[in-house]
């Protein structure tokens, strides 16, 4: 008998043009509301109203980051959190609204680095309002935070994170530049991949993966090439929004549980390291699958994953659609990225003990994640 739990955000809004009902979302939810913004607030000046944007997220976030819009949101009595941006900009919000509910600093709740506590209590109301098509915080239990001091990103995790109201609008994602619209759109089609091949799959996660892995087939490469062809914004706002839901319930694998630490190490963008990552990740899990578990059904999943991006139910198919659209995208090795040979074994070691590495269909050794690196070099 199958068994799983699925929990994802309380109410999702999609579509065109529907961040005009912010507003009138937001007036119901709280009487101080705390905005979240990329660094161009004026950029949303016309779906906040008379909201008032009240902190802004430069960069990915870092604890320093999010202690600081947490000072601020605590000296507003902010009773509602608004996020509007890309993933960092969310991330940092569901960090504040957990916070806000539930006290203390983010040190307290980090896995890794820092206490690992629950988080007990639910966050502070949130809306999340993605900008990019990427992440899929909107609808992920989790926030990712870097720490310049430990040279890692890691998460703080609860389903008492998960946004309240997630309102997901193609039209604020038509001004992506065509670098991010990459970054992100490879991030989303990774997302959908490693929860589809997880050993903690459910059905309706498969459902999810399958429609986004449909849409990032189409939707993916005209995105990157007219980033006003709406009709391809609205696949890649779909295969994010439904990368997040999936992650969230059935985790991820080797990719992430690289990316993390990598993250922390080069601080690239997480999306090209994802891309960089992934079609090697796709090669050695087959094969270490075909030599250890021959029967593991995560390899019909590989095919499957060819047959939705491509039409042709093989595996190969799909790891030569996905390392071709990582060269058409532009995204380099991990090499241009930053990443130092003798830093190899460390990405390694750091990634077999990453929290994102517990959905890969199979544990793998350190040489297949050295091999992973150095192909994707």
């Amino acid at each position: 008998m199958t068994t799983f739990d699925f929990a994802t955000t309380g109410r999702i809004l999609f579509g065109p043009g529907r961040s005009a009902e912010l507003p009138s979302i937001v007036a119901g939810m709280g009487e101080r509301p705390f905005v979240v913004t990329g660094s161009d607030p004026t950029r949303y000046a016309a779906i906040l109203g008379d909201l008032q944007a009240g902190f802004r997220v430069a960069g990915e976030p870092t604890v320093e980051v999010v202690r600081d819009a947490l000072a601020a949101a605590r000296a507003q009595d902010a009773d509602l959190v608004v996020a509007i941006g890309g993933g960092s900009v969310i991330d940092t919000s569901k960090a504040v609204a957990a916070l806000l509910g539930n006290g203390g600093d983010p040190l307290d709740y980090a896995e890794v680095i820092g206490a690992g506590r629950t988080l007990t209590r639910p966050s502070v109301p949130l809306v999340a309002v993605p900008t990019t098509s990427g992440t899929g915080s909107e609808a992920t239990a989790n926030a990712v935070v870097g720490s310049v001091e430990h040279g890692v990103k890691v998460s703080l995790r609860s389903v008492h994170m998960l946004p309240d109201v997630a309102l997901v609008d193609p039209e604020l994602v038509v001004d992506c530049p065509p670098h991010v619209t990459a970054s992100a759109g490879l991030d989303a089609l990774t997302q959908c991949i490693e929860p589809l091949v997880s050993h903690l799959a459910t059905p309706l996660t498969d459902a999810l993966c399958r429609e986004g892995l449909r849409r990032a087939g189409r939707g993916l490469r005209r995105a990157y090439a007219d980033g006003a062809d709406l009709a391809a914004r609205t696949d890649m706002a779909i295969c994010s929004l439904v990368s997040g839901m999936s992650l969230a319930n059935a985790k991820l694998g080797a990719v992430h549980g690289l990316a993390g630490p990598l993250g922390g190490m080069i601080w690239a963008p997480h999306g090209s390291i994802c891309a960089a990552l992934l079609p090697a990740v796709c090669r050695v899990n087959i094969a270490a699958l075909k030599s250890r578990d021959a029967g593991n059904a995560a390899l019909a999943r590989y095919a499957e994953v060819g047959e939705l991006l491509t039409g042709t139910a093989d595996a190969d198919a799909g790891i030569a659609w996905i390392a071709e659209t990582v060269r058409m995208l532009g995204i380099g090795g991990l090499g241009s990225l930053g990443l130092t040979e003798d830093r190899i074994d460390e990405a390694c070691e750091k990634g077999a003990a990453a929290s994102s590495m517990k959905g890969n269909p199979l544990v793998l050794t350190h040489e297949e994640l050295r091999e992973i690196i150095v192909s994707s070099w």
